[in-house]
């Protein structure tokens, strides 16, 4: 059910293909992250068997999670994955349903860029430091502008997610087109 009378926007439509791009981009660097920790623990916990461990193992492991956490962000939300409390939806009517469904994307999306917004400060901070991680001394800001982008990725994608539900009554999670 629309809250208001259908809207087709082509425009809309190839924002979302190109938000669908990015959103699946985000998610093969989180699954790459993922990879790379992996293999950074079953390396060095051979070495450590071997009495070699590998050298900045652990500053390799925190860098890679914190793409890990933030990169598929934006694909859980697009696939519903988020923490959603239905049990009264089954008596509320359809549009008020639709209504909760676009208040809490915006919401979502709200919050997602308020976190983006404090990380900025954090890295704008790490950088006037130097900031680095305590072996490799990988810089701390490198990762910070990537979970920046990670959350603005999340927060864009929520936001749209509103605007459709809104104008067109469309539910991306609904579709299983990622």
């Amino acid at each position: 059910m629309r809250l208001w009378p259908q809207c087709r926007s082509k425009r809309l439509e190839n924002i979302r293909k190109l938000a669908d791009r990015l959103i699946g981009l985000s998610a093969a660097i989180g699954s790459t992250a993922l990879l790379v920790a992996v293999v950074v623990v079953l390396i060095d916990v051979i070495g450590r068997a071997a009495g070699n461990p590998l050298y900045g193992s652990q500053d390799i492991t925190t860098m890679a999670m914190t793409v890990l956490v933030f990169a598929p962000m934006a694909l859980c939300d697009r696939r519903g994955g988020h923490v959603a409390v239905d049990l009264f939806e089954r008596y509320f009517p359809a549009r008020m349903n639709k209504l909760i469904d676009i208040l809490v994307a915006i919401f979502g999306a709200v919050i997602f860029a308020a976190l983006a917004w404090a990380t900025w400060d954090s890295a704008k901070l790490s950088v006037m430091l130097n900031l680095s991680t305590n072996l490799l001394y990988l810089p701390k800001a490198w990762f910070q502008w990537g979970m920046i982008a990670f959350m603005s990725l999340a927060s864009l994608g929520l936001a749209l997610r509103a605007l459709e539900l809104s104008l067109t009554g469309r539910d991306v999670r609904a579709e299983k087109s990622l």
